[in-house]
């Protein structure tokens, strides 16, 4: 089996593994929280995006991966883990936790699509091997995170419930 077949094989299967995964433990306990813990919760996740760096350290990947995909990679994935620990950080905040939340879904999706486009562009998949150590973060990792994204879109989109709003705001006023 080819290199390509392998890696598209192994991204396809990270899916679908994560999606039964989420469908059986973590969509249930996400539907059952209020917004805001969902959101939270979703945000730890993405917080450890900081760890996309490690495309461009030395030495962990193959000097071969094209740095048009291993910087933005790397830059993308940081600067949604940013985003994310900021609204963390901000949850007492809501206009600010809200802000961050809608910022690091945004900036987390496009970075994903544009990694895809340009792991495509670099014949990645053909090369998975450039990857080194870091193969197991598009397999393993990515589908989890991406899989997240719509989720938290999904929930900024649906509309609150008013027993939920009664709640947040019997709660903002104690």
């Amino acid at each position: 089996m080819s290199t390509e077949i392998l890696f598209q094989t192994h991204l396809v299967l990270g899916y679908v593994a994560w999606l039964l995964c989420f469908s059986a433990y973590v969509w249930p306990l996400l539907k059952s929280m209020d917004r805001v813990n969902a959101q939270r919760a979703i945000a730890t996740l993405h917080s450890f995006r900081f760890f996309g760096l490690v495309f461009i350290l030395p030495g962990v990947v193959s000097p071969n991966l094209p740095a048009g995909f291993a910087v933005f990679a790397a830059y993308g994935d940081f600067a949604t883990g940013v985003l994310a620990m900021l609204a963390l950080l901000t949850v007492r905040m809501r206009a600010l936790f809200w802000l961050f939340v809608v910022a690091f879904n945004l900036v987390g999706t496009a970075d994903l699509i544009v990694d895809y486009y340009h792991a495509i562009q670099v014949d990645l998949p053909a090369h998975a091997e450039w990857l080194g150590s870091t193969y197991a973060i598009p397999i393993i990792y990515v589908p989890l995170l991406m899989i997240t994204h719509i989720v938290a879109f999904y929930f900024l989109a649906r509309p609150q419930s008013k027993a939920a709003r009664a709640l947040v705001g019997d709660a903002a006023v104690s």
